[in-house]
């Protein structure tokens, strides 16, 4: 039975990934869960796990109620298995960043909707050569831009081109080399619709040392509204998403699911917007 003569405590769990103290997400997942605890007078315990083995996830010392209140997940990596096990031992749990249709709280952005705005756009400024990096499809993140990116490309009528479809993971280095296969094909795309503005910058950098031009030769488009693209010679367009609100919302929810004040499941998207910055151009060179 809950102690409830101590603060309440809740956990932010968060999958390990490269250079995860310099991510963009995780920094702001855990600045807005940590500007909501504060100030719901409740602590927040931070716990980095491994991504690809999902077992030590949920040690027995974060699934006693003595001691802990709530989860809230960062991440899943669409393993929806590890929720309904916390949710089976009596813990209350909240996930973020993936849309679930089994009845378990979450807070999101509608990732493939986002993805089809974006092709939309492009085809609109008559782009029919679109190439894409994708993220990480073990996450729903990376998943569901993938599909939105088919989707749209198949609703317009346009055969998707295999070659250009390529995978970054969301990291650099394999960035660089699905930008270096794209800009090197024969038949090089207009346009890269890359998943994550970190991708999108090694785009830029790989088309610089081809002597590739921004946005006359290939246009470029990001994911996230990351503040590094402040570094970018070319203002880069991109999709915004309310990381910060996200986890917000995620982190008051938790509070009212543990004290019943709230009707579950919890559900919540949150709206992206595509910003139209100078790296994308219309076919015909006018930029937009």
């Amino acid at each position: 039975m809950t102690n409830k003569k101590r603060k309440q405590t809740f956990v932010l769990v968060i999958p390990r990934f490269e250079d995860i103290f310099h991510s963009y997400y995780a920094g702001e997942i855990i600045r807005g869960a940590t500007l909501s605890i504060s100030r719901l007078n409740a602590d927040l315990l931070v716990h980095i796990t491994d991504r690809t083995d999902h077992r030590g996830w949920l040690d027995s010392t974060l699934m006693d109620r003595n001691y802990i209140d709530g989860i809230l997940f960062a991440d899943i990596d669409n393993d929806v298995d590890i929720v309904k096990k916390a949710l089976r031992r009596g813990m209350p749990c909240m996930v973020l960043n993936n849309i679930l249709e089994e009845p378990i709280n979450c807070v999101a952005v509608d990732n493939k909707k986002a993805a089809v705005e974006v092709v939309e756009y492009l085809l609109e400024l008559g782009h029919t050569e679109i190439a894409t990096i994708a993220g990480d499809i073990t996450t729903q993140a990376g998943l569901r831009r993938l599909e939105g990116y088919r989707e749209a490309l198949l609703a317009h009528g346009i055969r998707e081109t295999r070659s250009y479809v390529t995978f970054g993971d969301f990291l650099r280095t394999p960035a660089r080399a699905a930008a270096l296969k794209l800009l090197k094909l024969k038949n090089r795309p207009t346009v890269i619709f890359a998943a994550s503005d970190v991708m999108a910058l090694e785009v830029l950098d790989v088309a610089k040392s081809l002597g590739i031009r921004i946005p006359e030769d290939l246009s470029v488009v990001g994911f996230d509204d990351n503040p590094l693209n402040a570094t970018s010679p070319v203002a880069l367009t991109t999709v915004g998403q309310p990381l910060v609100e996200m986890a917000r919302l995620g982190a008051e929810n938790l509070q009212l699911v543990t004290r019943g004040r709230v009707k579950l499941p919890v559900k919540i998207t949150l709206p992206t917007h595509l910003i139209k910055r100078n790296s994308v151009a219309k076919v015909n060179g006018a930029s937009t």
